[in-house]
């Protein structure tokens, strides 16, 4: 028997792509997202977005910012509607505690990485570094090495 941590389908209704090139992931947690009714519908739906979200704290409380949730089609209409809104996460004091101190750190930062939909919704967050623009040219180049091994041609 296999031990499954989500016992019902768990779909990822979004990724921050670009967050893997330009940081070096050192950690990740996963949180879950204080949303209204119809923002749980839209994620559902998969109208998000992460790019240039991050985490910050405000009051000792983790706040997701900058992440985009399109407003629901099939709502009543609301007029004041803010789809970049921060969002509070929910976290463990201990786990919050812990992001809070490893943020102070220079160069240090929480970001999203994917949003998760199940029974509840859930962000997948990281502690990371950002690359410089050598390391991303590196990594490139490691990439086409790669590609051309694994495609049989010469380097």
């Amino acid at each position: 028997m296999t031990f499954c941590r989500y016992p019902e389908e768990v779909k990822i209704v979004a990724q921050n792509r670009r967050a893997r090139f330009d940081y070096e992931i050192l950690e990740s947690v996963e949180a879950g997202m204080l949303l209204t009714g119809p923002e749980v519908k839209s994620c559902r739906a998969g109208q998000v977005s992460l790019a240039g979200a991050y985490v910050s704290f405000l009051g000792g409380k983790p706040m997701l910012k900058h992440a985009k949730i399109a407003k629901y089609a099939y709502a009543a209409s609301i007029a004041d509607y803010d789809p970049e809104r921060d969002r509070e996460l929910l976290l463990g004091k201990s786990q919050s505690v812990r992001l809070q101190l490893s943020v102070a750190e220079k160069g240090i930062s929480i970001i999203p990485l994917e949003v998760h939909a199940g029974k509840y919704i859930k962000v997948l967050l990281a502690l990371a570094r950002g690359r410089k623009t050598i390391d991303k040219r590196q990594r490139i180049k490691e990439r086409e090495i790669e590609r051309k091994l694994r495609e049989g041609r010469e380097i």
